[in-house]
């Protein structure tokens, strides 16, 4: 559990940074967000409504990272990477002696996941497949952030042909993330799934 300003016990919360520069035109990012919408103590923040001009107000997410205990970086894949937007967002929120640096430790023990929607087949992600390397391998960048700003890394949670993606399997991809982040929530406290 946290302690909020006044000392009361709150339960943990998710913060899910999403950023899709086209939400209207990707029905698996869409999908996925939907499904995590209606779940408790989850704040979600659409980057590309707020920051359209991508001027993002680092004191208002700076509060919103600090509120949380697990923040979800939900995007599709570009290019191998995310889009532009959250690579801003993340070199601006980010700031030296706040979230890294001998005074940063404004995320200390927080989880960061990363939750992104790729075009392609699984198999085109292996050494010989069509991209050469795994997602986890290319996301390699998001597991430093972490790891310097000393918070906990979690295994990232990948749709593949997301294009394509027939809905009983995107239904089960939106279950499997809503159970992810409750047992990253139950773990925060200790409670049910925490051991998984």
């Amino acid at each position: 559990m946290c302690a909020s300003n006044r000392g009361a016990i709150m339960p943990p919360k998710a913060l899910i940074l999403f950023a899709h520069p086209d939400e209207d035109g990707s029905s698996a990012g869409a999908s996925l967000l939907n499904r995590i919408e209606g779940e408790p103590d989850i704040e979600v923040r659409r980057l590309y409504d707020l920051y359209p001009d991508f001027n993002v107000d680092v004191g208002v997410e700076q509060a919103a990272w600090e509120a949380a205990d697990v923040i979800v970086l939900q995007h599709p894949f570009y290019w191998y990477s995310s889009p532009a937007l959250l690579k801003e967002y993340l070199d601006v929120v980010l700031e030296h002696n706040w979230a890294y640096g001998t005074e940063g430790k404004a995320l200390a023990g927080k989880s960061l996941l990363t939750v992104t929607t790729a075009a392609s087949q699984e198999e085109n992600y292996r050494p010989d497949g069509y991209n050469k390397f795994p997602v986890e391998t290319l996301l390699l960048p998001f597991e430093a952030t972490a790891n310097l700003c000393s918070m906990t890394y979690e295994k990232p949670v990948v749709v593949y042909d997301a294009d394509r993606i027939e809905p009983e399997a995107l239904k089960a991809a939106g279950e499997g993330y809503v159970q992810t982040l409750r047992h990253l929530l139950a773990r925060r406290t200790g409670g049910e799934g925490a051991a998984q």
